[in-house]
């Protein structure tokens, strides 16, 4: 009798490999450890990495403008910048950069939405220093005003705004950034305009 694994001699009532210690009953494909990877192998392209500090990328589905009824009238709020009736915020990062967002999104080193959700802007910030999280705060409007909640990012958030000393915030909770605050983003900031 023959080891199927390794092929070595063995004796006739032998239950296990004397050289590598297999059964006599074990066979190459038992023997193979199971790949817990999916075995989709779907390319993706991959766009070139962004040369500047921050790039925001709108998702599919979102329409800028918001459809009106007959006889309905979008009017913007005096002194603020709206988009399809959601107020419009400029953030502008230490980088230099600056991005108009609305609606909802995500800013981070390489920001990815959970199975299930969806946002407006996934806003990403080169960070050499690995300091911002991946996915590390998320985003939106309430009544006029700029929301974020840090979304249990490793260095954490802090809130400093205009009239207000500096808040570490609490992950998971939304917290409001008027215009003219400061967000910072471990060794990152942002400021709202």
């Amino acid at each position: 009798m023959t080891c199927r694994i390794c092929g070595a001699e063995l004796p006739e009532d032998a239950m296990f490999c004397g050289d590598c210690g297999s059964s006599t009953s074990a066979t190459p494909e038992s023997r193979r450890r199971w790949d817990p990877r999916p075995g989709d192998t779907t390319a993706f392209e991959r766009s070139s990495p962004p040369k500047s500090g921050v790039i925001s990328v709108p998702l599919d589905g979102f329409h800028a403008v918001r459809q009106l009824r007959i006889g309905e009238v979008d009017e913007p709020r005096a002194g603020r910048d709206f988009v399809g009736g959601m107020p419009r915020f400029v953030l502008a990062f230490s980088t230099g950069e600056t991005r108009t967002v609305f609606g909802t999104g995500l800013i981070g080193r390489k920001p990815l939405p959970q199975p299930g959700e969806t946002f407006d802007h996934l806003v990403q910030v080169a960070d050499e220093t690995l300091s911002v999280s991946k996915t590390h705060l998320e985003f939106g409007e309430h009544d006029g005003l700029l929301w974020i909640a840090d979304r249990f990012s490793g260095n954490g958030t802090i809130v400093r705004r205009p009239d207000d000393g500096a808040l570490r915030c609490e992950p998971g909770r939304r917290y409001l950034v008027p215009r003219g605050s400061r967000v910072e983003l471990a060794e990152q900031f942002f400021t709202v305009v």
